[in-house]
């Protein structure tokens, strides 16, 4: 009932919300203004990790590195200090859920958040809070911390650089099926409005979409796609099938710098308290 609601612009009983993808006041415009703000969070950045301390020493340069050696990233931060400012984000949708209390109904708002790279590289949060700039907030802390890589493939001959899905591939979320086919250079992205951003966001050019099921629960259709490209490196392909050389992890080759006693300073704290 909640997600039914009028088609003016007041959202009838959805509290005039929209529908998400940047539309409204409670779009992508209110995470512009925070270019200035995620700059101050990087340099303020303590990390309290062993991959934080890594990759604020720049020992750790790419993603693919920690992906090889499967370790579990546990600060949002090294994910803005690794890709930087080509990292996007998108708010897919922000829905109003209720619980049924003693006192009466107790409304909260969750966000679906989007981020990637346009590079191989997305994420996907989902938060729910009791105001809608925090759900936002935290949903984009935990796509950050679900980023997954996406493998690229051809349709055809291997000219160029991978443009599409390597095979097919299948997700499934509820009742929602999402299956994404390989398409020819050029084809672009057929798909419905949702999968299209999420797909775009992983860095596919090309790409052909099967959807069945409730498509209209937009947070299972998100979900779906996003298991669809969860399983992109789930299948062994014969150009995978070469002798893989094992390195350390980057946690046995540091373990010197990892030794070392970690020094926090607070001048930029006293500045603040003199000035």
């Amino acid at each position: 009932m909640a997600e039914r609601g009028g088609g003016g612009g007041g959202g009838g009983d959805r509290g005039g919300f929209g529908r998400g993808f940047g539309r409204g006041d409670r779009g992508r415009g209110m995470r512009r203004r925070s270019g200035g703000r995620r700059d101050e969070e990087e340099k303020k950045w303590i990390p309290v990790t062993k991959l934080g301390r890594l990759v604020k020493d720049k020992q750790i340069t790419s993603l693919e590195q920690i992906y090889y050696h499967s370790i579990p990233i546990k600060e949002h931060q090294a994910i803005d200090f690794l890709i930087g400012p080509g990292l996007k984000d998108e708010v897919m949708k922000i829905m109003p859920v209720q619980k049924q209390t003693r006192a009466g109904q107790r409304t909260r708002f969750k966000a679906f958040v989007v981020v990637g790279d346009m590079n191989g590289h997305v994420g996907l949060g989902v938060k729910c809070s009791k105001e809608v700039a925090t759900a936002i907030r935290g949903a984009i802390i935990l796509a950050k911390l679900s980023m997954i890589p996406v493998r690229l493939g051809y349709w055809g001959n291997n000219i160029g650089k991978p443009h599409t899905v390597p095979c097919k591939v299948t997700g499934k979320c509820g009742s929602v099926s999402v299956r994404l086919v390989p398409a020819p250079r050029g084809a672009g992205i057929v798909a419905a409005r949702v999968p299209k951003k999420i797909l775009q966001f992983a860095g596919i050019e090309d790409v052909f979409t099967s959807s069945s099921g409730s498509t209209k629960t937009l947070g299972n259709f998100v979900k779906a796609t996003f298991d669809c490209l969860l399983k992109t490196y789930g299948y062994l392909t014969p150009d995978l099938w070469m002798e893989s050389r094992y390195i350390k992890s980057p946690f046995q080759e540091h373990t010197d710098l990892l030794a070392m006693p970690i020094k926090v300073t607070y001048q930029d704290e006293a500045e603040n308290v003199e000035a």
